[in-house]
């Protein structure tokens, strides 16, 4: 199949978002179909466009065979709702403009993944205009979400998402969710069920293995030896709740054996850095955004991943990827996610379940793990055996396109 892919995030970008679209893309490619990804100018989330894309509108060039376009956005560093929705907005007029006018070649489906929602907007214009099948992604509830988060309390705004929403639930042929809640909740607003299809979140069990020597280089480097390391490796934004995991940390910092190590940016990444200042903690290392590449090392040099999300109805459908790159690695997690996360986790053995935002469960729960060496090390291989089994991001790639595939020639 050709493949029109919609994605505003996309490497070099690193995040959850921009990886599966890549490993979708990347393992369609290889499978024979034909991908061409229609993204933003790398940005994502410093709000800087690198200064070799300034100056222009558009950018092809091409990343394992996959075919990018690039357009331009009025990316900002200020994360304030005037800004985000010009840096939505942007890239939906922009791709439209791009979709219809510069690229070339017919294609048989449409594939736009969300958030953010104005990506199904730019769907929406391109299938009609241009008659294609439009498939839609939703791997968090939009407007649900931000408002949940308090990031959208306009009640016009909500009203015309919830709109842009419900159309691109209705134009497309078939709806990707990526968590049985999310499955759940659309059945519930009226998206017919054979409409539906549960393609969740995995990781790439062949760039995410655990690395021996690679962890004891990063905790030598880092001045680790000898210590029980909590890691968090992802974005640093309003949903994760990060304070948490500074105020177990500054509850620890008596403990001098527990160490933990914070990896990645993002909108919330200068209060982090602030009140680390604040507390002064020893126990305490941030490190900058990395490679993805690199991430496989740094989960191996800890004992434990860290899997927050803050205590808000709506992430109890959320099943983040962090777990089975965790387990991939063979780290045990603990997760402040309650429902479909926690369901996981307390099934497959891999982990233990802390309430979220409470800083105290987590800081003796740790104290607790880190003498528990060999339950650490069952509950990492648990979640090695199910991830490489259940979420093998290649399989699922295989197993979407192939449902795909038969709906199309329908």
């Amino acid at each position: 199949m050709r493949i029109l892919y919609l994605s505003q995030y996309f490497p070099p970008e690193v995040g959850a978002t921009q990886t599966r679209a890549y490993e979708m893309a990347s393992n369609w490619i290889r499978q024979g179909h034909s991908v061409t990804m229609l993204t933003e100018f790398p940005n994502h989330p410093s709000g800087i466009i690198p200064q070799e894309y300034k100056g222009k509108l558009i950018e092809r060039s091409i990343l394992d065979g996959i075919n990018i376009i690039r357009v331009w956005v009025n990316a900002s560093p200020i994360k304030n709702y005037r800004n985000r929705m010009l840096f939505y907005l942007s890239y939906m007029l922009n791709a439209i403009v791009t979709g219809l006018f510069f690229v070339r070649g017919r294609f048989n489906i449409i594939y736009a993944t969300s958030p953010p929602l104005f990506v199904g907007g730019t769907a929406l214009v391109l299938s009609y205009l241009k008659r294609i099948p439009m498939v839609f992604e939703i791997r968090d509830l939009w407007p649900e979400s931000a408002i949940a988060l308090g990031e959208l309390s306009n009640q016009r705004a909500i009203t015309w998402a919830t709109r842009l929403e419900e159309i691109c639930y209705r134009r497309a042929i078939q709806v990707v969710v990526v968590t049985h809640g999310i499955y759940d909740r659309l059945i519930q607003r009226g998206v017919p069920q054979e409409r539906l299809i549960v393609i969740p979140n995995g990781a790439n069990i062949d760039l995410f293995t655990f690395k021996a020597s690679e962890r004891g280089q990063i905790r030598k480097e880092l001045g680790l030896e000898g210590k029980f390391v909590a890691i968090y490796a992802g974005i640093h934004g309003l949903a994760q709740g990060l304070e948490t995991i500074l105020e177990s940390a500054r509850l620890l910092r008596e403990s001098p054996n527990i160490h933990f190590l914070l990896v990645g940016d993002g909108p919330k990444k200068a209060e982090i850095l602030s009140l680390a200042r604040v507390y002064k903690l020893p126990n305490l290392t941030l490190l900058p955004e990395q490679p993805r590449e690199t991430i496989p090392g740094y989960l191996s040099a800890a004992d434990i991943a860290l899997v927050p999300l803050r205590n808000a109805e709506i992430f109890k459908g959320a099943l983040p990827s962090k777990i089975f790159d965790a387990w991939a690695c063979e780290r045990p997690v603990l997760i402040s996610i309650d429902g479909e996360a926690r369901e996981v986790v307390e099934n497959v053995r891999g982990g233990i379940y802390i309430p979220p935002e409470n800083p105290t469960l987590i800081a003796k729960a740790l104290i607790e793990l880190m003498n528990s060496p060999l339950e650490l090390e069952v509950m990492g291989k648990n979640g090695h055996a199910y991830t490489v089994l259940n979420h093998s991001r290649k399989i699922l790639a295989e197993r979407l396109i192939s449902h795909l595939e038969n709906y199309v020639k329908k």
